[in-house]
């Protein structure tokens, strides 16, 4: 039978088990709607050359439409306006280029859930401890907010001293790596804010390794992390999904090739996952409930215009 719609869908890694999970839902997805899905995913983790090339191959395949996560904030606009001038439609998911128009743009805010989870952390330390940041990659627009809002939470608590800082650069050896180098310089560690689960993991290794315990959050909702919380190594995560973002994406562009209306920016709502609710999170991506269009969005999540 004929796809409805060929799409392709453009993740930034295979090294972040979150956006093998957001191929893995594109493609459930569009299953079943009885749409046609291709994956691009960079072989170098978030390399602007790579999904350069990916987002000139997706045109030439000639899709209906492309869903992708760019890598940086502006270096591939160049391509992106290729795809916006060749008539195809552009649907952003997780983070968007800036200056280019595309259709929409589906996303969660990242100053909003990175300030509760690290709420989350410090009241469970008590509003008193030291504690370590730990960073995601510079150039990701998901980065600056996040790390701010760590920062912003970490200054209203007097009690609460951040006595190191780090970029794991959003992958789990690095994650490991700079946790090691912060456990060996800081003999006192109450907490760790890690800017997503993957670094987090990484991180509760370099831990195991030192012989030592700290308390510590993440974000993404990947399925190991809440493996993690249900073993309450993790504190907590935050339901920044990647799964879930690509699922909208993936339905908003069948609803604007089918001549329906789409925001500029839809904001998903997120939960903080912990001990208390980590069971209706553990499963597999392959088996996550899809989130439907009527089901999530409303109009109080979105914001007409703005991009």
């Amino acid at each position: 039978m004929q796809p409805k719609y060929r799409i392709c869908c453009l993740t930034k890694n295979k090294t972040n088990p979150a956006y093998i999970g957001a191929q893995i839902g594109a493609q459930r997805l569009a299953r079943q709607l009885g749409c046609d899905v291709q994956g691009f995913v960079p072989e170098r983790p978030d390399n602007i050359d790579d999904q350069t090339a990916h987002i000139h191959a997706a045109i030439a395949s000639k899709p209906d439409a492309i869903l992708v996560s760019p890598v940086h904030a502006t270096a591939l606009n160049g391509a992106l306006q290729k795809v916006v001038d060749a008539g195809i439609v552009l649907v952003f998911f997780v983070t968007s280029a800036e200056g280019v128009a595309a259709n929409s743009f589906i996303t969660s805010d990242n100053y909003t859930l990175g300030a509760a989870i690290a709420k989350r952390l410090v009241e469970h330390l008590g509003g008193r401890g030291k504690v370590a940041i730990l960073d995601g990659l510079a150039q990701s627009p998901t980065s600056p907010p996040r790390s701010k809002a760590f920062r912003d939470v970490a200054a209203a608590y007097p009690g609460i001293k951040v006595v190191a800082t780090a970029a794991g650069n959003y992958q789990r050896a690095e994650g490991k790596a700079e946790t090691a180098k912060i456990l060996a310089a800081h003999s006192e560690l109450d907490g760790i804010i890690s800017a997503n689960d993957i670094m987090a993991l990484g991180a509760l290794e370099a831990l195991d390794e030192a012989g030592r315990t700290a308390a510590m959050v993440g974000m993404n909702a990947m399925p190991d992390a809440v493996k993690a919380i249900k073993a309450k190594r993790l504190l907590a995560t935050v339901s920044y999904d990647a799964l879930s973002l690509v699922a909208i994406a993936l339905q908003a562009a069948i609803r604007i090739l089918d001549g329906k209306p789409v925001a500029k920016v839809v904001e998903l709502p997120a939960e903080i996952i912990d001990i208390s609710n980590c069971e209706a999170w553990d499963r597999p991506y392959e088996e996550r409930p899809l989130p439907m269009w009527d089901d999530v969005v409303t109009a109080d999540l979105v914001h007409a215009g703005r991009n």
